[in-house]
């Protein structure tokens, strides 16, 4: 007899939609949250799920925060239809930067970098 059992991390995506202007970016867009935890199977079935880890992803930068587990439970169970946006706390800040021209070679870009792809020159 085979016995055929493992421990894997899985992400499920929580039906949860809320517009909101966000905390890093200062755009509107939309809140989603997961949930991360780690489960058990045997012959393939997830017996049981444990380490619940419940994140918020904003899709307008892709920032995240974690949330506290009572809020995140309270989310799966579909009690709470929306979040304090003074809650939301995002460890990823993104930055707008401007687009830099290259003052040698004319070169335009919108991305963060130190030096021109084109030519190599310092910006």
């Amino acid at each position: 007899m085979f016995l055929i059992m493992g421990i894997q991390d899985g992400r499920k995506q929580l039906d949860f939609d809320q517009l909101v202007v966000c905390g890093a970016c200062g755009k509107y867009g939309h809140v989603q949250v997961y949930m991360y935890y780690t489960y058990f199977m045997l012959f393939f079935i997830p017996v049981f799920k444990w380490n619940k880890r419940y994140v918020v992803v904003m899709n307008c930068c892709n920032s995240s925060c974690e949330l506290d587990i009572e809020t995140g439970m309270a989310i799966a169970r579909g009690e709470l239809s929306r979040l304090n946006e003074a809650d939301l706390k995002f460890t990823r800040n993104y930055q707008n930067f401007s687009n830099k021209v290259c003052e040698n070679c004319g070169y335009e870009t919108s991305e963060d970098f130190d030096y021109c792809p084109k030519c190599g020159t310092k910006f």
